[in-house]
């Protein structure tokens, strides 16, 4: 496996073994610790909290503000001039800038706003909002009343935020006019509208935050669903400051539904106290980012990559965050994120495989970045699927700096194996999303739920109690919380991967379970085949899934998105079969006969979630001709439509 001797700079060698076995061995110290990095009104003097095992709770008798801590302490350390947000919007060609200051007196406002209409400790606010600043706002405001936010992605259809509504319960609503997307803007009044139409669940109050270029007026909504429509504006410009409100560490600060559920949505609590001080923990030591440091993560509030590293992790250790409205490619190209980081002196960067991928097919030799100066640039992450060996080795080469894959779910909200640069940076192995963090017992299990030698793929296991920070629960369900996660191996927090570890205790994820095939007997992880079909110089993107076969049980079938500048062979074209056998014999070298791989195609776009993760599932469903659900998060179900007759001929 490929490695990067990566400098240490001054940091101690070790420093990381230290740290993590320290953190298995006396958990209770290694946070406590942890936890000084945060004010309280009450400091904790207990960790953990396992008396009602397997439901573990952290800083039980600690208390907190989270909105103090990413705003009003800063503030009060003199740094209220400093900058907090910065909001780059591709979309409309603006850049604002809010210092602490700044930010804190628009937080307290919109919280003294919803305080006049009763929200408060406890209390549900669900947020539908794009990638705009009041976004960051509403969850800060939120935070500061002790209340509860719910963040659902701007523009999920109205079933669906009425199914949310109806599971978390808010007061209140927060929105706005609605989303730009490149080529299309998007109503969001007339969605909430119908949603609370649709909900059982009665919301009070509508607060709208007014952006230009859309059709839907206020007015047009005013009274629908039974609740009070008012305007955001007016009423922050009515309302008295509001002041922090302490809770415990234990309460709860949101509430976020996973991606893709059906029937009952799956909420992930977060609590206040274990989530401060383990992002806290996280930006120094994962991210290496600290005061006055500027960390950009290309993603979005509505996914838990943009709830930890857009708005809660960098304001939590004083640093910049910058948060994008735009897309990789397309807004205005494919050097978008170059030009992040040389206009914000960006020192890590965060984005999704997908992403680089998405830059790759648009241009693959890497000429748009060499027109950007990115010299403040120390850390590149990826994260939200498998990073492909190939996409790896490409940005790498084009970056000079080894790119750190690392792992984590909407569940754990933070990483679950990382390269912990800020700690000491760890050589980078190609394919490895690196090592468990601190506060992880990472286990490979066979179907028996014994642990399996190193090098040997099984379902990876997390040892209970999991970390401060991630989910104590589902919402309002114990019991689901445990059938869903903690049933399947006792004493353990299931991820539904599959994975390996090996020698050296690096983790590598293959994919989710439910993406493991098996041809004649041999489990194949479609990851592994994947990798191999990348590794091709025309292929851009791909996904493999394993479709019905009355001889082998399952057979692999893959499709291939080209690069930008490669031209698809036609149809039956000497051409094409030329390419194919390329892949094939790709997958044969890579993976070897035992694959079977013989089904590949070639594809204009692969379906995908808004947060970019392939629909393998739904692609398999459509292929072996069973029922299936467009899921509520795909991005473009155009894409899915396309691919319906290219998938059931091979059924």
């Amino acid at each position: 496996m490929a490695t990067h001797d990566a400098p240490t700079e001054d940091r101690p060698s070790g420093a990381y073994a230290d740290a993590h076995a320290r953190s298995l061995r006396d958990p209770e110290g290694f946070w406590l610790d942890a936890a000084r990095a945060i004010d309280w009104t009450v400091a904790p003097t207990r960790a953990l909290d396992d008396s009602a095992a397997p439901l573990y709770r952290w800083f039980p008798d600690g208390e907190l503000n989270t909105a103090f801590n990413c705003l009003d302490r800063h503030v009060e350390a003199g740094r209220g001039d400093a900058v907090a947000l910065i909001h780059d919007s591709a979309m409309t060609g603006e850049v604002t800038r809010y210092t602490y200051a700044e930010l804190t007196d628009a937080v307290t406002r919109l919280a003294g706003a919803l305080a006049a209409r009763g929200v408060g400790r406890g209390d549900r606010v669900l947020v539908y909002l794009p990638m705009i600043p009041q976004a960051h706002i509403a969850m800060l405001a939120c935070a500061r009343l002790g209340a509860v936010h719910s963040v659902v992605f701007g523009g999920f259809a109205p079933r669906e935020l009425a199914s949310r509504i109806d599971d978390a319960a808010p007061d209140v609503v927060l929105t706005c006019s609605g989303g730009i997307e490149p080529k299309r803007r998007v109503e969001y009044l007339p969605a909430v509208a119908e949603a609370l139409e649709t909900a059982a669940h009665p919301v009070r109050t509508v607060l709208v935050h007014h952006r230009e270029g859309f059709e839907t007026a206020l007015a047009d909504a005013d009274g629908r669903g039974g609740a009070s429509w008012e305007d955001w504006g007016e009423a922050v410009a009515a309302a008295e400051p509001a002041d922090c409100v302490p809770v415990q560490a234990t309460d709860p600060l949101y509430v976020l539904y996973t991606s893709g559920t059906t029937g009952k949505p799956k909420g992930v609590v977060r609590d206040n106290g274990g989530h401060a001080v383990a992002l806290r923990w996280t930006m120094e030591h994962i991210y290496d980012v600290g005061p006055g440091q500027v960390m950009c993560t290309a993603s979005d509030v509505g996914w838990v990559v943009g709830h930890s590293y857009i708005v809660y992790g960098p304001l939590l250790a004083g640093a910049t965050t910058v948060m994008y409205e735009g897309k990789p490619v397309g807004t205005p190209d494919a050097g978008a994120f170059w030009r992040l980081i040389e206009d914000h002196g960006v020192r890590s960067f965060f984005t999704a495989p997908t992403a680089l991928r998405a830059i790759r097919r648009a241009d693959p030799e890497g000429e748009l970045l060499k027109a950007h100066d990115l010299s403040s640039l120390r850390h590149f992450f990826a994260a939200g699927e498998r990073l492909d060996p190939e996409t790896q080795r490409w940005i790498e080469g084009l970056l000079g700096m080894p790119v750190i894959d690392h792992w984590w779910q909407t569940e754990t909200g933070w990483a679950i194996a990382a390269n912990p640069v800020g700690l000491e940076q760890l050589p980078v192995k190609i394919g490895s999303s690196s090592v468990p963090s601190p506060g992880v017992d990472l286990v490979v299990l066979d179907g028996q739920g014994e642990p399996v030698p190193a090098g040997t793929e099984g379902n990876i296991a997390l040892r209970l109690p999991l970390p401060p920070g991630t989910l104590p629960t589902l919402w309002r369900d114990d019991q689901r919380y445990i059938d869903s996660y903690l049933s399947a191996f006792p004493g353990h927090y299931a991820t539904g991967d599959s994975g390996v570890v090996d020698e050296d205790g690096y983790v590598f994820v293959l994919g989710r379970t439910d993406d493991v095939i098996n041809v004649s007997g041999h489990r194949l992880s479609t990851g592994v085949l994947e990798a191999a079909l990348a590794s091709h110089p025309a292929v851009a993107e791909c996904a493999v899934i394993g479709v019905a076969d009355p001889l082998k049980g399952q057979r692999p079938s893959g499709y291939v998105v080209l690069k930008s500048g490669v031209e698809t062979p036609e149809p039956g074209s000497e051409a094409e079969a030329a390419l194919l056998d390329e892949l094939r014999q790709a997958v044969r070298r890579e993976v070897g006969p035992v694959a079977d791989f013989r089904d590949v195609v070639v594809v204009e776009a692969l379906p995908k979630t808004r947060s970019g993760k392939i629909l393998r599932k739904t692609m398999r469903q459509m292929a072996d001709g069973e029922e299936y659900a467009v899921p509520s998060t795909i991005e473009d179900p155009a894409v899915l439509e396309a691919l319906a007759g290219v998938l059931r001929p091979a059924r």
